[in-house]
């Protein structure tokens, strides 16, 4: 016979769906603790450096080229038509190489037309000094001619005062030689001024004429070299190294016609960024490269301004330069601004101002993933930045652009 079976007491749903609900929370609260996986990064693409202890050289570096340090530029004195061009750029001059020829005849005509215009002034210059002597010389005639008849009517004057004592003459005789001999006596006396105002007179004229003479010499002489300065000469021995005209080219006053070169003194001008040349001093020791070599060289000259975001410094160089060293050659030059030691330091990252605070990726000793920590900088250098807070000696980071990652805090390194 059959027997029934026990029926087994079935759950209450509701209880069922609690569970259901409780177990789906622990699960969304787990994941939500999970911290997310860290990107990866190749670390071949990367630069890692570690932070280490000891001696910093704090350089600066900047590109620049090597330039005479004596040029002489050759400019026009005046407008000319090119007509002969005796050397070209390259060319070994001495100081009286004529290496161009310029013409215009408006110069010429000047030319001739002050060299007349000083004739004509000397000669009129020796004409006033003939007729000034003349009225001089009459003058000095006719005051010896009164002199003379002055002493004469005073001695007439004396003898016949003598004699109208005696009774001799009468009296009015008398008189009349005395008046005679009073008027030639003030006559005397004004031709003697007269003399020295026709002398004074002479002194003037002949110094005012002098004075023109002397002007129109000077224009002339300027008028004589500028038709001189149209034969072009070097004026330094050198090489010349630049020309830019061709014949038949019209130039203007001012322009510049040649450039003529010593080689064998060059120097460095490099162009460093403004951001980095506020520590730049002349006397500090520069190292510039020319492609064939090394050459120590010292910091001669600091420009005043910054141009284009960079400052311009010079650098004295050794006379013996490598071989292939030429004006206008590009070289790059690193200035060394002082020696730190015994300071903690790491290889310059990517984006990395002085004295300044920026985020890097510090490795996890023995581990492949790197968080982001604060680090404070310090003094920088070409290669290298002092570290002062934030990384440990030993400590390596990566010191590649990692902007790609900002909005994360751990990067993997696979």
């Amino acid at each position: 016979m059959d027997i029934p079976k026990p029926k087994k007491p079935r759950r209450k749903p509701w209880l069922l769906a609690i569970g259901g609900a409780l177990a789906l929370i622990l699960v969304t609260v787990g994941l939500g603790r999970l911290k997310p996986a860290a990107p990866s990064v190749d670390r071949a693409s990367v630069w890692l450096d570690t932070v280490k202890r000891g001696p910093m050289v704090r350089q600066v570096k900047g590109a620049g080229t090597l330039v005479p340090e004596y040029i002489r530029w050759l400019t026009a004195d005046t407008a000319g038509r090119v007509e002969r061009i005796h050397v070209r750029p390259g060319a070994q001059v001495k100081a009286d190489t004529l290496l161009m020829e310029l013409s215009n005849p408006d110069v010429q005509l000047q030319m001739l037309e002050a060299e007349r215009q000083l004739a004509s002034a000397e000669a009129d210059l020796i004409q006033m000094r003939m007729t000034l002597e003349t009225q001089r010389l009459a003058q000095e005639a006719a005051v010896a001619t009164l002199t003379t008849d002055s002493s004469d009517a005073e001695r007439r004057a004396q003898a016949n005062t003598t004699l109208l004592e005696k009774a001799f003459i009468a009296d009015m005789e008398a008189k009349q030689a005395g008046d005679r001999a009073g008027e030639l006596t003030r006559r005397l006396e004004l031709e003697r001024k007269k003399l020295n105002v026709v002398t004074t007179s002479m002194r003037d004229q002949m110094a005012a004429q002098q004075g023109q003479v002397d002007r129109l010499k000077a224009v002339a002489r300027f008028r004589r070299t500028q038709v001189e300065s149209m034969k072009v000469l070097a004026g330094e021995d050198g090489v010349l190294q630049e020309l830019p005209l061709e014949l038949g080219q019209w130039v203007t006053p001012g322009v510049l016609l040649a450039k003529v070169v010593k080689p064998e003194r060059l120097k460095a001008e490099l162009r460093i960024a403004e951001t980095q040349a506020r520590d730049i001093q002349p006397g500090q020791k520069a190292l510039v490269d020319t492609r064939n070599g090394v050459v120590e060289g010292t910091v001669a000259r600091v420009a005043p301004a910054a141009s284009q975001g960079t400052v311009r410094v010079e650098v004295s160089l050794p006379a013996e330069l490598p071989k292939g060293a030429r004006p206008d050659l590009t070289v790059e030059g690193t200035v060394e601004l002082e020696r730190l030691a015994n300071v903690l330091s790491v290889g310059r990252p990517a984006g990395a101002q002085p004295n300044g605070t920026m985020a890097l990726f510090r490795l996890i000793p023995g581990g492949e993933e790197a968080v982001r920590v604060p680090v404070q900088l310090g003094r920088g250098s070409v290669n290298a930045v002092e570290v002062l807070q934030g990384l440990a000696e030993g400590d390596q980071v990566v010191l590649s652009d990692m902007a790609a990652w900002d909005a994360v805090e751990r990067v993997r390194l696979r």
